[in-house]
């Protein structure tokens, strides 16, 4: 706890002075770039990731960078992209998971959650990749297994985005893009989907943005704005 209140005091005495003008814009302003929907695994760090300042991208983080299903239900994931898609009005959402993902690995090994009933009941918006991975790669050792379902749990929580009226409502119109990606923890590389290819690729500058190719979209805007 020392080092994170050093790190606090570090932000109040030589950070902030320097940003001073930014904070105080972002005090009556909220105008982020994008949504990025990922876990919520202290490794993965969106703001170091892909080098953002305060204000540009609108988080949602959870085990398993999950997007449950729209139903009459509703929690917090449905509230926060709701928001983010008919106040803030965003142009793009980012479905990120990563590797050596402890909830992944529990879909996979289901005895991991075993003395954890609210994280076995969440894990179940998975059950979709892991079905998935059973039928295609069970032959496959655990932990290439892992990395396929940490791809196929990305596409299933892009596919539960299309349940949410606010989302595809902007699908139909062209006014938001929806992009998978799988960060590597260990050489810090981010593979995309690609839909033409039907594969996760490694990222590259100007790469547009890819939709499965099963999904009912219009527009395909780049990332870049």
């Amino acid at each position: 706890m020392d080092k994170i209140l050093r790190g606090f005091e570090h932000f109040q005495s030589d950070v902030f002075p320097h940003e001073r003008d930014l904070f105080a814009h972002l005090a009556h302003h909220h105008e982020p770039r994008a949504m990025m929907i990922t876990c919520a695994d202290a490794r993965v760090d969106p703001s170091h990731i892909l080098q953002t300042r305060p204000g540009e991208v609108f988080m949602l983080r959870n085990a398993g960078n999950m997007v449950p299903a729209y139903t009459t239900a509703m929690g917090a994931e449905a509230a926060t992209i709701e928001y983010a898609m008919s106040v803030l009005e965003l142009k793009h959402i980012i479905v990120c998971g990563h590797t050596d993902c402890g909830a992944m690995r529990a879909v996979l090994k289901p005895e991991l959650a075993g003395e954890l009933p609210a994280v076995r009941n969440w894990l179940r918006h998975a059950s979709c990749a892991r079905r998935i991975v059973q039928d295609r790669f069970g032959h496959e050792e655990e932990e290439i297994r892992l990395r396929r379902l940490v791809e196929e749990n990305v596409m299933e929580q892009m596919v539960n985005l299309h349940t949410h009226p606010s989302v595809a409502s902007r699908l139909l119109a062209g006014a938001v893009s929806l992009y998978g990606w799988v960060y590597e923890i260990g050489t810090g590389h981010v593979f995309a989907y690609d839909a033409g290819r039907n594969e996760f690729r490694p990222l590259q500058p100007g790469m547009p943005a890819q939709m499965l190719p099963r999904m009912r979209t219009a527009g395909n805007a780049a990332f870049a704005d």
